[in-house]
């Protein structure tokens, strides 16, 4: 539903979606898989940083690209169950699964149920300490679908669920936390404030929906123009933090080109959307930040072989 003084033809569709009748396709589409571009790159950012000091091992990375995916299904199945009255009646979602009527109640959950134990298993396939830490991790990606029912900081929420996964890709081929401790904690802040701020932008264009329903968001507290502000602020932060993250783990050349590029592309993302003109908003959302996530890998890996 578009916001005030918001053309209905500006507002996003829920794009990034598989064409295609088969089940593969409807469950692929049930939790967008086409999002992983966001956060399984820094995942290898992740595991490229630890190898830096430790033996890289092919069999626990995959392994933890297989845990990435099984703890990302559960969690945006989890959220399409748990949303699936609010998509029903929001007219940018009613085509969504569930409530289009393409996919059961039952077989939602049994997905879900399959990706949890699958990402247990996984995660004790790796090492002690991933496994212990693992139904923390789960509890939080998944209360996050909760979160915009009671505080606008549901845009954190899901950055730190997000940033779970350079240091998920870290302790798995460690098995330990690094040297020095603020390492990962760095590094996690700056995925956590990239992924809020492009968050912050995706939910501009539910602003009134939300504040219908009684939902929160950024765009519900600031209003559009305050929420955009914040979404910049978070975005410096982050830019900012990935920085201090390459000197501090003494990273090479290429990594803070990747990280140059990327906060380049972060200026023109601001410049696709500004307060109730979101025509362009798909375009900052998906395209932009996919891109911004694969160049910061990629600087990451040219640093590793170079």
């Amino acid at each position: 539903m578009a916001s005030a003084g918001t053309p209905a033809d500006q507002v996003g569709a829920d794009g990034q979606v598989l064409s295609g009748t088969s089940r593969l396709v409807a469950w692929a589409n049930f939790v967008k898989v086409a999002h992983t571009v966001f956060a399984l790159p820094f995942a290898v950012v992740g595991m490229l940083l630890a190898a830096r000091n430790h033996p890289f091992d092919w069999g626990k990375a995959a392994i933890a690209v297989l845990a990435f995916a099984a703890a990302r299904f559960a969690a945006m199945g989890f959220n399409r169950i748990a949303d699936r009255e609010y998509d029903r009646r929001n007219p940018r979602t009613a085509a969504r699964e569930l409530p289009a009527g393409r996919m059961s109640l039952a077989e939602a959950w049994g997905l879900v149920a399959v990706a949890m134990l699958g990402f247990f298993a996984l995660a004790a396939m790796l090492n002690p300490l991933c496994l212990a830490l693992s139904p923390l991790a789960l509890a939080w990606i998944l209360s996050y679908s909760l979160s915009k029912r009671f505080t606008a900081l549901c845009h954190l929420w899901l950055g730190v669920g997000t940033a779970m996964a350079p240091v998920g890709g870290y302790l798995a081929i460690t098995g330990a936390w690094s040297t020095p401790w603020y390492l990962l904690v760095v590094l996690a802040l700056g995925v956590a404030a990239w992924v809020a701020g492009f968050d912050v932008i995706y939910s501009l264009q539910d602003e009134s929906f939300d504040r219908e329903h009684g939902l929160s968001s950024a765009a519900v507290l600031l209003g559009a123009p305050g929420a955009v502000v914040l979404s910049r602020a978070l975005h410096f932060i982050a830019v900012i933090a990935l920085t201090v993250f390459a000197i501090t783990a003494d990273f090479g050349l290429w990594f803070y080109a990747g990280i140059g590029v990327a906060a380049a592309l972060l200026i023109w993302e601001h410049r696709l959307v500004r307060p109730y003109d979101y025509a362009r908003l798909d375009q900052a959302f998906f395209t932009m930040n996919g891109i911004i996530a694969a160049v910061v890998m990629l600087g990451a890996v040219v640093d590793a072989v170079a």
